[in-house]
């Protein structure tokens, strides 16, 4: 685990768009700027929002990932593969977190700064994810993860050990 990528400090080049045709990356930033003229609440920001909101139905359709223009995801979030993402409006994205394809999370659930959530994972009750947390892939998280620790299995449990480095 690369516990050099900060959890409190977003790193925004993990968002940057590596080419047009990344999915999403175009997503992440059609929510960014839609986000960012809705607080404008000017007549021309309401146009523009009218444009994101169309760019938004694009490309959730291209990356088959259900992330609504309203969530909270702070910066540098990843997702190279986000076919079956569904993010709740009310839940939380910490910074520089990985979310893998397929994953769900539901509304009141706090991750963390860079946390990694494995492909398939569901996080189905409102929980708190600590930073550098990893969740593995098909876990499915009914309680709190401590930072620095990883759970797995279906219900996930905590594995023993840390991974925090020495």
């Amino acid at each position: 685990m690369d516990i050099s990528i900060s959890a409190s400090e977003p790193d925004w080049s993990r968002e940057e768009c590596q080419r047009w045709w990344d999915p999403s990356r175009q997503l992440l930033k059609c929510i960014r700027r839609y986000q960012f003229w809705k607080k404008k609440g000017s007549p021309l920001g309401w146009v523009i929002c009218r444009w994101y909101v169309l760019w938004h139905r694009f490309w959730s359709a291209v990356s088959g990932a259900d992330i609504p223009l309203n969530c909270q995801i702070a910066g540098g979030l990843l997702m190279p593969h986000p076919n079956g993402v569904v993010i709740h409006p009310n839940a939380y994205i910490g910074p520089n977190c990985l979310v893998l394809q397929q994953v769900t999370i539901v509304g009141g659930v706090h991750l963390k700064g860079h946390v990694d959530i494995g492909a398939g994972a569901k996080i189905i009750r409102p929980v708190s994810i600590g930073e550098h947390a990893r969740i593995g892939a098909n876990a499915v998280v009914l309680n709190d993860v401590p930072a620095y620790r990883t759970a797995v299995g279906m219900p996930a449990h905590i594995t023993e050990g840390s991974n925090k480095p020495s």
